[in-house]
This record gives C-alpha cells, sequence and structure tokens, in this order.
C-alpha cells in the first residue's frame, strides 16, 4: 500500500535541507560498525525514553548549561567504547577554533549516544573515525550514504526471536515542508522490536526463516510462552521460533537495541516550543516501531536549531550572535511537530530499506 505525503518534501528530501547543518560519516575496518557526525553548531534538546542507553554530554543540552550550544552531534556504533570517537570530534572542531570558549582556548560541546552492535573481533569506532566524519562531513554529498554504513552499518531490527533472526537496519534522513520552514529527520535503527509500515504490516523486524517475510515478533514470542503454560506439544518451528526457541532473559536481551534520532529545523523556535516540537516528533517510533522503548533499548532523539538557518538569531542583528529564538502560536507548534513527526516516521523506513 502505497501512502502519499501529507505534507511536500524538502528540496532534497535529505536532513542537509535544513540550513546549517553538514553531516559525515566513517565505518570501521571491515565495515560492520561506524559513527555519523552532525556539524553545528546548533541549540539542541534532547528526549531519552529509552532504558538501556549510552551517551557523553548530555549535561551540555540543559537549557541553564552555560554553554548555550553544541557544536556538533555524534550518533555511533560499538556501544559505549564507541564514545570514543567523540574525541577525534572534538581534536577536529578544536583544530578549527570551534567550541565554548574559556581562558586556555575553545573547549567543543558534541554530546553523543551510542547503540550496541558489538561481536567479537569487530573493530569499534575510535577518535580516527570520528575525525573521519567531520572530514567527510565537508563533502557536497547527500547526509546519508547507503543505509548500513557510518551509525547504522551494524544495525538489526526483530530480535525478538533471536538475533539469528534479525533483519538489517541502518540509517536515513528525510525532510518535509511546513509553510516556509523545513523539518527533518535523521534515523539510526538498531531496534529490538519490528518495524511497521503505514498499512500496519511488518516491512522489517523478526524473521524466523531466512527466505519467508518477516513476522510479528512479539505475538510469536508471546504465543511461545503461553503455549508452554498449557503444555502445547507445538514444536518450535511450529510456532516460528529459532532453534533454541523465544524466551524472556533469552540471549537477545544483551544483543543491545537503540534507534538514535534527529530532528531539525530552520524555524526559530524558543527553547520550550522546541522541546514541544521534538515530544510531538517522538510520537513516530511508537507508529512505526513495535515494541518501543523498552527495557532494552537506548533510544535517543535529539532536537537541533542550526545557528546558521534562516532567522535563527530571532530578530538580533548578524553582529550580535544567535538568539534564543521567538514565540510561536501554539496552533504554528503543532503544525511543525507533526511535520517532524512525518519526517522522522519516513527516515525511519527508508533505514529499513522501506520507502513510503
Amino acid at each position: 500500500m502505497k501512502v502519499s505525503l501529507a505534507l511536500p518534501a524538502g528540496p532534497r528530501d535529505d536532513l542537509v535541507d535544513v540550513a546549517g547543518l553538514r553531516v559525515g560519516h566513517a565505518t570501521v575496518p571491515g565495515g560492520e560498525s561506524g559513527c555519523t557526525v552532525v556539524l553545528g553548531p546548533f541549540r539542541a534538546l534532547v528526549e531519552v525514553p529509552g532504558l538501556a542507553g549510552g551517551s557523553r554530554e548530555f549535561v551540555t543540552l540543559d537549557s541553564a548549561h552555560i554553554s548555550g550550544r553544541a557544536n556538533a552531534l555524534l550518533f555511533t556504533g560499538g556501544s559505549a567504547y564507541g564514545l570514543a570517537a567523540a574525541d577525534g570530534v572534538m581534536g577536529w572542531l578544536e583544530e578549527r577554533g570551534e567550541g565554548f570558549p574559556t581562558g586556555v582556548g575553545v573547549v567543543p560541546i558534541v554530546p553523543a549516544a551510542v547503540l550496541y552492535d558489538l561481536a567479537r573481533g569487530r573493530p569499534r569506532p575510535g577518535p580516527a573515525e570520528g575525525r573521519a566524519a567531520c572530514e567527510a562531513a565537508l563533502e557536497p554529498a547527500a547526509a546519508c550514504p547507503p543505509r548500513q554504513s557510518g551509525a547504522g552499518a551494524g544495525a538489526r531490527v526483530g530480535k525478538l526471536l533471536g538475533p539469528e533472526a534479525s533483519m538489517a537496519g541502518g540509517m536515513a534522513s528525510a525532510s518535509v515542508r511546513m509553510g516556509d520552514h523545513i523539518v527533518a529527520a535523521l534515523a539510526v535503527v538498531n531496534a529490538l522490536g519490528d518495524i511497521v509500515g503505514p498499512d500496519g504490516t511488518i516491512v522489517a523486524g523478526a524473521r524466523p526463516d531466512p527466505q519467508g517475510p518477516p513476522v510479528d515478533g512479539m505475538a510469536a514470542l508471546l504465543a511461545s510462552r503461553e503455549g508452554a503454560g498449557q503444555g502445547t506439544t507445538r514444536t518450535g518451528a511450529e510456532r516460528g521460533e529459532p532453534r533454541d526457541g523465544p524466551r524472556l532473559g533469552a540471549p537477545w536481551n544483551s544483543a543491545g537495541n537503540t534507534t538514535l534520532c534527529l530532528v531539525a529545523t530552520d524555524a526559530p523556535l524558543g527553547d520550550a516550543d522546541l522541546r514541544r516540537m521534538l515530544r510531538l516528533a517522538s510520537t513516530a517510533l511508537p507508529r512505526r516501531i513495535t515494541p518501543v522503548f523498552t527495557p532494552f533499548d537506548g533510544d535517543v532523539i535529539f532536537g537541533v536549531i542550526p545557528d546558521a538557518a534562516p532567522d535563527a538569531a530571532s530578530g538580533k542583528g548578524p553582529d550580535e550572535g544567535p538568539g534564543p529564538g521567538r514565540p510561536f502560536a501554539p496552533a504554528d507548534v503543532l503544525g511543525l511537530g507533526v511535520a517532524a513527526r512525518e519526517a522522522l516516521e519516513r527516515a525511519l523506513l527508508r533505514a529499513v530499506g522501506y520507502e513510503p
């Protein structure tokens, strides 16, 4: 079922349709993990609905923090080990004089969030990959290369029936025009749950038969537990299970799962309205991922407004620096939030290879 867009796409239908954003990607040797950098500077906020995340410098995104701006955001594989890639991003920015000014130099503000793609013998992103992603962000290319690259290189989805029954996840972006403004989103999808299309069909997820379609992983898991409790004689194969049989406490609990998202706009929202837009945008995840925000997912959603976006200074002159945004009517914030949700939904679907 094809669903037409309720709102028109931006010029490139990509994150970089929001002026002032530059995006770069790097993968580790072997290409099974990597990182993605979004360069600013920008005002940024974060929502953390997931319960198993890994992060760095999130405290700087509090609107009361002295820094006031982030210079870049980092999405990285390698679980908490991958946070080392932020050192490379910081070094690259410091060399260019970008960061929070202090008495002895600048300190780049680089909040980072991780996904779990660890495997024995697999390299993890580090400072070299962080630096390489920054260099790549200077190239005049689309925000998202092939979906299984950068931070999405090792992403998988649909792990409820075990990691061996999962499908490839990945990374993608999309943009939407809302009146005079652009709203765009980037998503890196490494979810425990299945990905649901606009018509309710599971388009990526648990797939016990590598040659067959994805199944409802949660339903299969619950059915197997109910059957076990009733003394059923059905075999695991008859229930669509992997060989070991799905069960709570199975190895997928530690396989690691996370969906990392970024929503950006050139609308000069104040921090309170940016938060409102971000929370509306976050409803894209339960619409497209099931289950989501689980005890085994580290879901994170950033919201940013680049300093270089038109009107970002909200009435200040060019020599007065970026401002805090201006008040928007509640109906306008609602419209921007719905646009952000639509952009994020399409990014989530594209990340698993589905184009609505």
